[in-house]
Parts: structure tokens; sequence; C-alpha cells
């Protein structure tokens, strides 16, 4: 989701090319290449389209540097409790964020670290797949490539390349463009967390606070990391919407700030942090709106080896990959009727989007009015736009 945003924000400004060099100095790479066993990159059947890209957004628990005054003392590695495969359509018309949630029990397969150890291949949760290569090869890119493979081998979606950012990046994130704006429905107590003490209501969240709602657990909601994941998802659905909103993006010194803040504290891979490539890739997202990015959680069910505390994909999240690595819609089922191209082109232009409602003939709508209980989507278990409502405040 940073890409998406700190395109929009990078092509808002006058002499982008020479902004983006010097962000592109910021960020630490690493390469793709010892990725073995990779699925088939799937080109789009219309000869006209674009080609689509994806990529695995990653945060970062690493206690390196200013981090361990953020998180505190490391107790055993780097891990990546946050996974979003960002899928973006071929034509630039849809951006789709798809949470992977940490305790997924999943196959993961043997990687190459960037110092060229192996992990050995294991069944167990899905965060491990970062942990082992974060302690094999040492560093922040060896989990990110081992995430890589592992999403690979488990969607068949070619993967064109990762980012990782940390603490210290996501709260400079946050505060550089003043805050994100949450509706907080019922009051938050997590000790664990800082002691994050929220009350009920309209709350503009720093970076501090921002990063303390994002990796709360106990004592928010049921405690558990799926819960967790719904609370990330609206909290970066309010980041998109502050960035792409009129006020940040008439304002220079904002928008220089919150992509310097993202790209300083970021570990991409060395194809997709090439200049040409984030150049090209962050022109075509310029029109992009909040209505246009989906967020929504892989489909799962409770482990059965262990519903309490692990999950497993359903066979709704093989159709969901299906259409992501074919570059449909996330609603698309093969199995219906085909619809009309006007039909079809209604249908998709924003996956997930509520629709406005309309008033009869000489009527009109109070668009102040508070939704109806029928229109907020439930984040992390519902996909919805950055358009959308996910809670009620009042």
């Amino acid at each position: 989701m940073a890409l998406v945003v700190t395109g929009v924000l990078a092509f808002a400004l006058s002499g982008a090319a020479a902004a983006v060099a010097r962000w592109t100095g910021n960020i630490d790479t690493a390469s793709t290449r010892t990725l073995t066993n990779r699925p088939e990159k799937v080109t789009p059947t219309d000869p006209n389209a674009g080609e689509p890209v994806n990529l695995l957004l990653m945060g970062s628990d690493s206690r390196e540097g200013a981090n361990v005054n953020i998180g505190g003392s490391a107790d055993g590695g780097e891990r990546s409790d946050t996974t979003i495969l960002l899928h973006i359509s071929g034509d630039r018309r849809r951006v789709e964020a798809i949470s992977i949630p940490r305790d997924s029990t999943v196959d993961i397969p043997s990687c190459v670290a960037t110092n060229g150890s192996t992990t050995a291949p294991q069944r167990t949760k899905f965060n491990a797949a970062f942990a082992a290569g974060a302690l094999v090869g040492g560093d922040t890119a060896s989990g990110a490539l081992c995430a890589m493979q592992t999403v690979e081998a488990l969607t068949g979606v070619f993967l064109d390349g990762f980012m990782v950012i940390d603490f210290q990046g996501f709260q400079r994130m946050i505060d550089a463009v003043g805050g994100v704006e949450l509706c907080i429905a019922e009051e938050i107590y997590a000790p664990e967390a800082n002691d994050l003490h929220l009350q009920p209501g309209v709350q503009t969240l720093g970076g501090e606070l921002a990063l303390d709602y994002a990796r709360a657990r106990k004592g928010v909601g049921d405690g558990s990391d799926l819960s967790r994941i719904g609370r990330q998802q609206q909290l970066l659905a309010s980041l998109v919407r502050t960035v792409l909103s009129a006020e940040t993006l008439a304002n220079p010194g904002k928008t220089l700030s919150f992509v310097d803040a993202v790209t300083s504290s970021m570990t991409m891979d060395d194809q997709t942090a090439q200049l040409d490539r984030l150049t090209g890739l962050a022109y075509s997202l310029r029109d992009l709106g909040p209505g246009a990015i989906t967020f929504l959680t892989v489909p799962y069910a409770p482990d059965p080896a262990n519903p309490s505390a692990n999950v497993v994909w359903t066979d709704e999240a093989a159709l969901l990959w299906e259409n992501i690595k074919n570059d449909r819609p996330i609603d698309h089922d093969p199995t219906a009727p085909s619809a009309s191209p006007s039909a079809t082109e209604e249908s998709s232009a924003a996956p997930g989007a509520s629709a406005s409602p309309s008033a009869p003939d000489g009527e009109t709508i109070d668009s102040t009015a508070s939704p109806s209980t029928d229109d907020v989507k439930e984040a992390g278990k519902e996909a919805f736009t950055g358009a959308d409502t996910t809670a009620v405040c009042g």
C-alpha cells in the first residue's frame, strides 16, 4: 500500500523524476533471483491491456537501530505479523490489498537466503516463513524472500517484488500527513501495546498511537490476530483517504515528508526499486481514488487440528488466487452466466464498493446522515474499499 499512496503523491508534484531518484537512494534492496520453483507469470489475454503487478507488502518488527526504542528489546529474531499481497490491475483501475493471516497453517517451502544459506521446509504458521529466512540469512531481505517464496508456492501467483517497512517508517509515515482519523467504536485498553487507551469516538491518531493501535491484540476486541487484521485494514484505508485528500495533495512539504518517511525505512527487491520502474508504475496510478482500492482477508476457517489458535484457507481462497493470477476482479465467478459487456464493466469498476443510494425524482438524499447498519462493512471479514464505512461513531 505504501507504493500506491507514494506513487500517487510523487506525481502530484513537479520535478517528480528527481524526487524519485532521491527516494530510491533511501531504499535497501535485495535480488529475487535466488527464488526457485516459481509459478508462471500469466499475461492478460487482452493484447491491449497493460501488465498487472503483484507485490508482497510486509511490516517488520526489527529492533535494529531506532526501532528498539519503539518496539522494545527483541525477543527472538525478526518477524512479520502483517503481510499483504497487493494486486494492481493491468488497466490500473483496481487495486486489491489482500491480508494473509499470520496464524494460517501452511506448507512453507525451502528458501535460499541472501547469504546463500537454505531454510528447511516445514508445515507451520505462515509467519514462520519470514522469521526462518531472517534468522538464517541474518537480514530483513532474507525474511522477505522466504515469505515471497512461500506465498508464490501457496497461491500460484507470480510476485513481481516485495516491500518491507519497519516500526520507525510506519510512525514517520503517519506523522508526515498529520495523523489519521479513525472511528473508535468502543473503548480500547491494551496494556501490552504501550498501555494504549482510546475512548470511543472519532479520533486522530499520530504515528506512535497509530502504531500501537496497529500492533495491539490483547485488550482489543476478541484479542485475536484476525480482529487485529481488520483494524489494520481500517487504518490503512484511513491513510489512503488522508494521503489522497485535496489538503495533502496541495501541500508539497507534507507530500515530500510522507514519501521520504516511507522510503527511508523500507527494504525492497532490486527490480521494483529501479528508478524507471518506480516512476512508470507510480505515474500509472496517479488517477486512483480510495474507492478503487479494496481491502480484504484471505478466506479462512478454523484449523481442525488447532481451531482455537490457527486457521486454514477455504476453497474460496483458491478462487480468489485464480482471479488475482488472471487479473480478474476479486468477485469474478467463472461458473456464473456471462453478463453483458456493459454490466460487466459497471460491476467490476470498483469491486467491494458500496453503491451510491439513489433518490426518487424530486427528492434529495442527506449525504451527512449516518450510514445504516447494512451499509457498514466488517473490516477483516468483508471486502471493502477506501470509500466504504467500516465503523460508526455517535
